[in-house]
């Protein structure tokens, strides 16, 4: 850029600048500058000016802000002590000679009275005679009217900094900031001049995130200050709420770059403040004017002991926040930049007077302030005319009238960082030449901010500083707790610090970082030590969903969900699956423990055993019908269909192990296909039986022709028959259905596996045909109870049908009846399915069995045709006497080439015989009447076809 561009720019700049302020001191004339005798207030060109081989620029607050003035009172801890800090570290680097051979630094501070328009105007003198630092020695002045400055320290507000950084990097002037915490500021693409000595807001907000998390608050009010300082540190405390779920209730905003607000304004403030009445816990984000006027709007509307602060570094730890505001103030949190007295400094301070400290030309008023009176021979301000006492000129600070600032390390540090840049300059480009070096002249700004960047050093706190790449400092910071240290004396205590973005709340581990501090326990109030909550809705128990209100995400009211239902998010109740309930903290659902029939249960134990003995008794009945299988009594049975009966009683015990196996593809199969199967063996061979009898006495009453299909082969063909029917029908029932294991759910806090259909009325499909059978077997064994009672085997198959009839109705009844637990249905069906070939094998096969072993003497052919004769009358026998032998024998004849499975029907005949009328030579009437006259019961017809050897009705 060329000198008469920059000429102009800097008329521009200036005039502008100028006119701005002009006007702000115009609109303020009537209210801001008084006239007292000879002296106006403020003073605009009132400075500290020290001289030095460099001069440095420094802009300082030593004025807080005004509401109706330029200037308000003097700041004295962030004001006075910051420029007496500064001023101190200057001495003791113009006295340390290692540190600047021969060169000494002197300043030219401003005060800034925290308004950045204000602060401009002051810094527009830092750059009158720093246009000689830009492209080169050849527009150096030469007339020393105006000092070059070659960096500056400040200023202390971020709204200033900011205002300031802009101007200073068109003249490529160093900027080092003490109390600018802005995130803005951290942009070295915006400001690549500006570095700072204290930690950014970035830092500042998280470290607020985790005090709110570790109260536990979920929804919280904020109250930040209208500059940028507070607008960029909301914004990065808003985008860290938000990213923790964690609510801002109200949203305040505190002026200050447009002006000073009045007490309605804040009065308003608070209002809608108490308005959230959940939200107690306040974050501020703002500086100690504005906070203290904020706590004085608090105490008005009779809210001292109501809310919860955290604040920023902007008033914490300093006493303008909280002086008069002490009980609204008590309990606060607030972060503080690390920083550590400044050694030396303290003693230093106690010793000024207005005396001894003429070059700080606001150190007068500071004196004032403090002792609340007039200096002899000060100039007016509209602060020190209410002081009616004169100052006597004895007074002099102690300990216990003042609070020290705590950050005053950084002013320190923002000092020595520009004595060091220069010393590391003056070592690599003098070559240890003492003072100051033609290579060093004039100092280039672009080389000077290179080597501020890279300064490491130990500052007078004791503490190593250096900065980070962006310019900005270590985020490091101390947790403060303002307290009643005693009834009625309040103290800021520290009781933490953030390191390394990890929080150190424990008073014991805090100690082990910093054993030198006096780490305390967090305290709320005196007589409430615990912090309030601060959340909109209370977490809801265990099972109950969240119903937000108005859109927050904070505020709710609770459901309860239903008992089978969980909360996979908390703002939903789902039902859970079949089969399942919801955990311990119904977040997720939980598998029931799945039910079915095992061999281990009780019920299956006893349904096994008594199927086992059944399997036994069948096995103890076909050894003996084997062993003996050609004895009378074994042939008189019908050994065929006997062995198939047995067969048929096997296999029904044979399927309760079946029954109680654990529900799979196979075993559900083998269900389905063999309990249909299992009894269609036995119904069907005694179905063959009864049929045969009933036909063989029908067949007698109306002809003596033997009947069809009566011979075993024709038995046996007929039992497969009626058993194929059956197997046709499993196999359509297994095609149509497949066979699975299912879970079954009877209700919702069931979970049974099970075969599919086991559920409902499925098996009955395989019953019904087996049901049918019974009906027909029964309705033979009916209509057979009256044949001759020498014929007994007709009744023991009655006896089976009724008994199994009554079975069958209970077990439907039961069947029915259990559908909530199929574990009962199958085991009933076991019991049923058992009893039901117990009944068959008693029945039918407990006589025969008594007969082969106790009395063996009756398994032959004589005891059975004796058995129990039916005696004629004289009349019959005579009708009998009259047969011709050669009838008989033919009779005989016929039976001799019958087959042994007829011989029951041949001992049938023999015993029948005695109680007949056989005659060639009597007409059958005579004999059919003279058989009905004696009331015998078998007809003539069924006695001649029996004669015939036609038939083989069984025993």
């Amino acid at each position: 850029m060329d000198f008469p561009l920059l000429l102009i720019f800097h008329f521009v700049i200036t005039t502008n600048t100028l006119k701005s302020l002009s006007s702000f001191g115009k609109e303020s004339q009537l209210t801001v500058v008084g006239v007292h005798g000879n002296y106006t207030w403020p003073v605009r060109d009132k400075a500290v000016h020290t001289q030095g081989d460099l001069i440095l620029g420094a802009l300082h607050m030593v004025h807080e802000r005004s509401e109706d003035k330029i200037c308000g009172p003097i700041m004295p801890q962030g004001g006075v002590q910051a420029l007496e800090t500064m001023l101190y570290t200057l001495d003791v680097i113009n006295a340390d000679q290692k540190l600047l051979p021969g060169i000494t630094l002197g300043v030219l501070a401003k005060d800034d009275c925290d308004r950045d328009i204000y602060g401009l105007e002051q810094a527009v003198d830092f750059i009158r005679g720093s246009i000689a630092n830009i492209g080169g020695s050849e527009y150096a002045c030469h007339d020393g009217s105006d000092p070059v400055i070659l960096g500056v320290i400040g200023a202390p507000s971020s709204v200033t900094s900011i205002q300031v950084a802009n101007l200073l990097k068109l003249f490529k002037i160093p900027q080092v900031s003490f109390f600018s915490t802005s995130t803005v500021l951290s942009s070295r693409d915006r400001y690549p001049f500006f570095l700072r000595t204290i930690p950014s807001d970035v830092h500042q907000a998280q470290v607020m995130l985790e005090l709110v998390r570790m109260f536990g608050w979920t929804y919280v009010s904020v109250v930040y200050e209208e500059s940028s300082y507070g607008m960029q540190g909301f914004n990065e405390l808003e985008k860290l709420l938000k990213a923790s779920e964690i609510c801002i209730a109200a949203t305040e905003k505190m002026i200050k770059d447009s002006g000073v607000a009045g007490q309605a304004t804040y009065d308003k403030t608070v209002e809608r403040l108490l308005a959230k009445s959940n939200a107690r816990g306040v974050i501020v984000f703002g500086s100690d004017q504005e906070v203290g006027m904020l706590m004085q709007a608090v105490r008005r509307n009779n809210a001292s002991r109501w809310f919860s602060w955290i604040g920023s570094d902007g008033w914490g730890g300093r006493s303008l926040a909280v002086d008069g505001n002490e009980i609204e103030v008590e309990g606060s949190v607030t972060v503080q930049p690390l920083a550590f007295e400044v050694k030396g400094f303290r003693d230093y301070f106690l010793r000024l007077t207005p005396q001894n400290n003429k070059r700080n030309p606001w150190f007068v008023e500071y004196w004032e302030q403090q002792f609340r009176c007039k200096y002899p021979g000060s100039s007016w301000t509209p602060y020190n005319d209410q002081f009616n006492v004169t100052c006597s000129g004895q007074e002099h600070l102690s300990p216990s009238e003042f609070e020290m600032e705590a950050q005053l390390q950084f002013v320190s540090d923002a000092t020595m960082s520009f004595a060091h840049a220069l010393n590391n300059i003056h070592t690599d480009l003098c070559a240890g030449q003492s003072g100051l070096c033609d290579a060093m002249m004039p100092i280039d700004g672009e080389l000077l901010k290179d080597y501020l960047v890279k300064v490491n050093f130990t500052g007078l706190s004791g503490q190593d500083f250096a900065f980070l790449p962006n310019g900005d400092a270590p985020a490091r910071y101390r947790i403060l707790n303002y307290r009643q240290v005693e009834r009625g004396r309040f103290e800021w205590k520290t009781i933490g610090y953030f390191l390394e973005k990890h929080l150190y709340l424990d008073s014991q581990s805090s100690k082990r970082i910093f054993n030198k501090e006096q780490i305390v326990d967090l305290k709320y109030r005196w007589e409430e030590p615990k912090h309030p909550e601060s959340v909109c809705s209370r977490p809801c128990h265990r099972g109950e969903a969240h119903h937000m209100i108005d859109g927050s995400a904070c505020c709710w009211t609770c459901s309860p969900c239903h008992i089978y239902q969980y909360l996979p998010t908390k703002y939903a109740c789902v039902d859970c699956p079949l089969g399942t309930i919801p955990s311990y903290d119904r977040q997720s659902c939980v598998e029931i423990v799945i039910v079915y029939l095992r061999y281990t249960d009780a019920i299956a134990i006893v349904a096994m055993t008594f199927a086992s003995l059944g399997i036994i008794a069948t096995g103890v009945v076909m050894t003996v019908f084997i062993v003996y299988n050609n004895t009378p009594v074994v042939k008189a049975s019908g050994r065929e269909l006997s062995f198939v009966l047995l067969f048929g009683i096997f296999l029904c015990y044979a399927m309760t192990f079946i029954l109680v196996s654990k529900p799979h593809e196979t075993t559900c199969g083998a269900q389905k296909y063999g309990i249909g199967l299992s009894f269609s063996i036995v119904y069907s061979a005694i179905l063959t039986k009864t049929n045969r009898i009933a036909r063989i006495f029908r067949a007698g009453k109306r002809t003596s022709k033997r009947p069809r299909f009566i011979s075993p082969r024709s038995q046996l063909f007929i039992c497969g028959a009626f058993v194929a029917f059956q197997n046709a029908v499993g196999v359509v029932w297994l095609l149509l259905r497949p066979p699975r294991a299912v879970a079954y759910h009877a209700n919702r806090d069931d979970h049974q596996l099970v075969c599919s259909d086991a559920v409902g009325a499925w098996y009955m499909v395989g019953f019904t045909y087996p049901i049918v059978l019974v009906v027909i077997c029964t309705f033979y064994a009916f209509i057979t109870r009256n044949i001759p009672e020498a014929f007994n085997e007709s009744k023991y198959i009655g006896f089976t049908m009724y008994t199994t009839c009554i079975i069958w109705l209970a077990f439907v009844s039961i069947y029915f009846s259990t559908e909530h637990n199929i574990q009962i249905r199958i085991a009933t069906m076991s019991f049923s399915i058992s009893l039901s070939a117990t009944v068959g094998l008693v029945c039918m096969f407990a006589t025969k069995l008594y007969i082969i072993i106790v009395h063996p003497e009756r398994n032959v052919r004589q005891s059975l045709l004796a058995a129990k004769p039916v005696m004629p009358s004289p009349k019959l026998t005579q009708c009998y006497s009259s047969i011709p032998s050669s009838y008989l024998s033919n009779g005989r004849q016929d039976t001799a080439h019958s087959t042994q499975s007829d011989y029951g029907d041949l001992e049938m005949v023999h015993r029948l015989r005695p109680s007949a009328s056989f005659s060639s030579s009597i007409s059958r009437s005579t004999c059919a009447t003279q058989t009905l006259t004696n009331g015998t019961s078998t007809s003539t017809q069924t006695l001649d076809l029996i004669s015939k050897g036609a038939d083989d009705v069984q025993l």
